[in-house]
């Protein structure tokens, strides 16, 4: 046919373009395919096939009903390093004053010590003792025994002769799967957290987005060696600390952004009582003798994103979904410490946008402050940086 009829060059050049446009065409349609279909058709196998099943929260936050009479909110202007390089993720701290040193556990299993000096170059860092898990919480006995709590070993006794042993790691056949926190009461009950039943340290962030109560508050009985459980089914417990009437221990819930108090003596024995909300995720809790208060460490504030994810459990099901299979994310914002008196009441708030605390302590007229984030321990002098009333 073509032999008989030539095509003219105008019209070969034509249907040479025409074949041209649809050839880009096809490889547009492809390469949008790619980029923009695909990963939505990934996604969508990814959300249907994830076992993970986040749910409401059994009430609603609102950390902006907590009142505060006095706060700094630029701690990092005035805040020095203590041990930096040398402690990597300083989650607790138990302060020493005979000795004048504070314990900490790092994520490479070694208990370190340090020196409190005036200055922070004047401090030394000492590895004390390795557990051979990841030391969390640490309590400091009388006798100068360590109480510790393992994320991955349980609770343990570190002696002064450095020697560790196992107390217990599981209760009525079920592991401790993050032992977090711990007190030591005046008759030598030691107080502790199981974070979660459910989920190790390494995977705690899907605990605290699932929203299940997977957590427990139990005491251990040194003498006769028994573990009993005090309150199960809550929402990431973390720190405890005994109150020092010893009538009853606090606790705190991170998911929930409260501390509740658990009565140990008395006619409300076995019950439970709200302590105190928190203006974001509580961590440790330390009584301060000195003050006669109680310093909460605050992991993060309830940023809107997060409020917003609380909200949706699809959502929190997505960025669990990006976390396991693209990228760490981190949820720290304007984290700090909130002091508050013996009956919860808060009294000052210190915190920072970028800063994100899992323990406090108070020494002298310095605010120490631990962080599983952090290669150092940080060092706030309240005389010079205080907080300031809000009204």
């Amino acid at each position: 046919y073509h032999h008989l009829f030539p095509m003219s060059q105008s019209a070969s050049e034509n249907t040479s373009a025409r074949t041209r446009t649809r050839t880009r065409t096809s490889l547009w349609f492809s390469a949008s395919f790619y980029a923009l279909v695909l990963p939505v058709l990934v996604a969508a196998i990814l959300y249907r096939l994830e076992p993970f099943q986040p749910v409401l929260l059994p009430v609603p936050l609102s950390p902006s009903t907590v009142v505060v009479p006095a706060r700094n909110n630029r701690v990092l202007r005035g805040a020095e390093a203590v041990a930096q390089g040398q402690v990597q993720g300083p989650e607790d701290l138990a302060y020493d004053a005979a000795t004048r040193v504070i314990y900490t556990g790092c994520e490479d299993g070694w208990i370190k010590r340090f020196t409190v000096n005036d200055s922070v170059a004047d401090s030394v860092v000492e590895k004390w003792v390795n557990t051979g898990g990841r030391p969390l919480g640490i309590a400091l006995k009388r006798n100068g025994d360590l109480i510790v709590a393992d994320a991955q070993k349980g609770l343990l006794r570190v002696t002064s002769e450095k020697e560790v042993e196992l107390l217990v790691d599981e209760f009525e056949g079920l592991k401790f799967k993050l032992t977090d926190e711990v007190d030591i009461g005046d008759d030598g009950t030691i107080y502790f957290t199981d974070a979660s039943h459910k989920y190790s340290l390494k995977d705690a962030l899907l605990d605290i987005l699932e929203g299940k109560p997977n957590g427990r508050l139990l005491s251990y009985n040194p003498a006769t060696k028994k573990t009993t459980l005090l309150v199960q089914n809550l929402y990431f417990a973390n720190g405890v600390a005994v109150s020092p009437d010893q009538q009853f221990v606090v606790f705190c819930e991170s998911v929930l952004m409260r501390c509740n108090k658990y009565h140990l003596q008395g006619p409300k024995k076995g019950t439970i009582e709200k302590f105190c909300d928190v203006p974001g995720m509580p961590d440790n809790i330390h009584y301060d003798d000195g003050q006669r208060q109680y310093l909460i460490a605050i992991f993060t504030a309830l940023a809107p994103e997060l409020d917003i994810a609380y909200r949706y459990p699809f959502i929190r099901k997505a960025v669990a979904i990006v976390m396991k299979y693209v990228l760490n994310l981190s949820f720290s914002k304007n984290g700090g410490v909130l002091v508050v008196d013996l009956e919860g009441k808060p009294t000052a708030h210190y915190y920072d946008l970028k800063l994100g605390l899992t323990s406090a302590v108070k020494i002298g007229n310095h605010i120490y402050g631990g962080s599983i984030l952090y290669p150092f321990v940080t060092r706030l002098d309240i005389e010079k940086y205080p907080a300031l009333p809000t009204v």
